[in-house]
């Protein structure tokens, strides 16, 4: 039940203030994505990559859809199964899901041909999300996380 209220809290929160508020150079952070890692952090692979699967179709089924559905329901569910893998440890994990994810998604988006995708667009979009992303994450990981604490020592 706190993985749905959480996803639908990040994802209503991301289209309503996030994207539409966005921070200097052009972007903001994936709240969404960070959810996904934290939720996955707390619960172990299987429940990540489910939660992924779940809160990516919902980021592809929300208005305004610019990509073929089911692109972020694979990146999601993919980034909650490393994240909950955890290996490396917590800050470790953290740092390459939010650094793969949206290279993940341009690959997939380049993969089955959507036009917006290029390398100048990955080149500019990706360092502006991961780093807002990057910022972001210690608070709503803390969030998801707290009273786990002594699961994540490593």
């Amino acid at each position: 039940m706190i993985a749905v209220l959480a996803v639908l809290v990040a994802l209503l929160v991301q289209v309503t203030v996030v994207n539409r508020f966005p921070l200097p150079p052009g972007g903001g952070p994936d709240l969404v994505l960070l959810v996904v890692i934290g939720m996955a952090l707390a619960r172990g692979p299987s429940a990540g990559a489910m939660i992924g699967f779940s809160a990516g179709m919902l980021v592809d089924l929300m208005p305004p859809t610019a990509h073929v559905l089911g692109q972020y329901a694979f990146v999601y569910a993919l980034v909650g199964y490393v994240a909950g893998r955890g290996l490396g440890g917590t800050v470790p994990t953290v740092m390459l899901c939010v650094l793969a994810a949206p290279l993940l998604a341009g690959a997939v988006g380049w993969l089955i041909g959507d036009p917006r995708v290029t390398a100048a667009s990955i080149a500019s979009g990706v360092p502006v999300t991961v780093f807002y992303s990057l910022l972001a994450a210690p608070v709503v990981i803390w969030l998801l996380t707290v009273g786990r604490s002594e699961e994540f020592a490593a």
